[in-house]
């Protein structure tokens, strides 16, 4: 389990050194965690890995929970850069299927780093983690981005949230060996077909099929 986040925010980089130092170190995290899972990293291999000093690191993040939720962050950051609106012709929750099918395929086929991903986001604080809240940001965005919901409603907001909760959850389970990806594949599809049928921008049809 990785050491409970210490009760300070994280360095942010400022210059194109420091920022590129961060990359390296997100990069070293993400290998390490690949091949040896959350536990067996180390802060100091991650350091000597990314050519770093141990007190830089710890500037940047406290904590190892701080560490591999900002490299979830950068994961996310990629999802979101791939969320387009739908094509023409497309249904726009067929749209998100496929985002979250693409994405859950890419997380476990490295299941030692996407479960240090997980459980790091999971125990983060938002008050002093605050990638947790950039993660929920990016996530909700990139959903909200494809179902073209330019000026979601309050319970769109609840209703892209629950989806994406229930990604995590289906994500967690994969994890442990409790569902295949044939079944994650139809839980995404089953769970995206029920709750944005309810979405503000659908089509009477598309909610009555809901």
């Amino acid at each position: 389990m990785p050491r409970i986040a210490e009760a300070r925010p994280s360095a942010e980089p400022s210059s194109q050194e420091q920022k590129a130092r961060q990359r390296r170190i997100l990069r070293a995290a993400a290998e390490l965690a690949a091949e040896r899972g959350l536990d067996r990293v180390q802060m100091h291999d991650v350091a000597k890995v990314a050519g770093v000093a141990i007190a830089t690191l710890y500037r940047y993040f406290p904590s190892k929970t701080h560490l591999f939720t900002a490299v979830m962050a950068d994961q996310v950051e990629r999802l979101d850069e791939l969320a387009r609106p739908p094509r023409a012709g497309q249904d726009p929750v067929d749209a998100v299927c496929e985002l979250l099918l693409r994405s859950s395929r890419t997380l476990l086929s490295r299941p030692l780093l996407a479960s240090a991903m997980m459980q790091s986001n999971v125990q983060a604080n938002a008050a002093t983690v605050t990638e947790a809240i950039r993660i929920d940001a990016m996530m909700q965005g990139a959903v909200m981005r494809m179902l073209g919901l330019a000026d979601p409603t309050a319970r769109d907001v609840r209703l892209v949230s629950l989806l994406i909760e229930c990604w995590y959850g289906m994500l967690s389970s994969a994890l442990n060996g409790r569902l295949s990806m044939a079944d994650v594949e139809e839980e995404i599809r089953l769970a995206s077909r029920l709750l944005l049928a309810a979405r503000s921008n659908a089509s009477p049809r598309t909610a009555l099929d809901g």
